[in-house]
């Protein structure tokens, strides 16, 4: 556990997971969370990365162990990404591998179109679309969790989110785990970053990029999300079975295992 002073407002809560042979170089992989969740929404992965990577897991502003937002707070993509980056310069990291998970892969793909000389590869694990919703959902998003709460928006969100077959005792988990996010935080993230469209930094991913989802996802049909991957150079989609939005917390196995093979499959020269 471990903590950085990344911004004047922000304390960053993060964990470094490091198994590798300590005699041998190793690179790092830096996961980005969803909305609602902490790195520990990453604990699937971590077993099968650790490994042979270093993996870094923060806590976004405003979730988390890290410091909550003002419910005014003005963000914006490149705020949080800049967040990110002090954490890995402060890391003495030039250049990662970068996942990201629901709005985390928006983050993601905005942060490797905006500092293509970092990312040396960029995982999207069941993410949203570049264009997302409309005025009026945006707002009916933010007017929910603020009247009803974020347990109330998580349980009801919850089927699609882990799909059909998740164990009960798993969605429970999920939504006391979501629940426990600050309210102010929330609600600024959901008006501002949780909606944001990144349609024109698509174009401009140069990394390889893997994007997973599953069949059935309700952010979008497998032909919705080719539609954006196939504007990326060097990109591939990995199509798992299953009806839920977010792969990266139901196939956490599966997911690391396709981003092993991707990145086994595009060394950096």
């Amino acid at each position: 556990m471990a903590e950085l002073k990344a911004a004047p407002d922000l304390q960053m809560h993060y964990e470094v997971d490091d198994f590798t042979d300590p005699w041998k170089p190793s690179d790092v992989i830096l996961m980005i969370h969803g909305n609602n969740e902490s790195g520990a929404a990453w604990y699937g992965w971590v077993p099968p990365l650790a490994r042979k990577y270093r993996i870094v897991r923060p806590d976004m502003r405003g979730f988390g162990q890290s410091t909550p937002m003002a419910r005014k707070f003005p963000w914006t993509l490149d705020t949080v990404i800049n967040d990110y980056l002090a954490l890995i310069d402060s890391l003495g990291v030039e250049r990662f591998h970068l996942v990201g998970a629901k709005i985390g892969g928006v983050i993601g793909r905005a942060f490797a179109a905006r500092h293509p000389k970092r990312v040396r590869t960029l995982t999207v694990a069941g993410s949203p679309p570049p264009v997302r919703a409309d005025a009026a959902t945006r707002a009916a998003r933010v007017r929910e969790v603020e009247e009803q709460g974020i347990a109330h928006w998580a349980r009801r969100s919850m089927g699609a989110r882990l799909g059909s077959q998740f164990p009960k005792a798993g969605v429970e988990w999920w939504i006391n785990y979501m629940a426990r996010t600050d309210m102010a935080s929330e609600a600024g993230f959901a008006g501002t970053i949780n909606f944001s469209d990144i349609s024109a930094d698509i174009p401009n991913i140069r990394c390889p990029m893997l994007v997973i989802t599953t069949q059935e996802s309700g952010l979008a049909s497998v032909e919705q999300t080719r539609a954006w991957q196939q504007q990326v150079p060097q990109s591939e989609l990995v199509v798992l079975p299953g009806d839920s939005f977010h792969a990266a917390a139901t196939d956490p196995d599966a997911c690391a295992r396709a981003l092993l093979d991707f990145v086994r499959r595009h060394p950096i020269l």
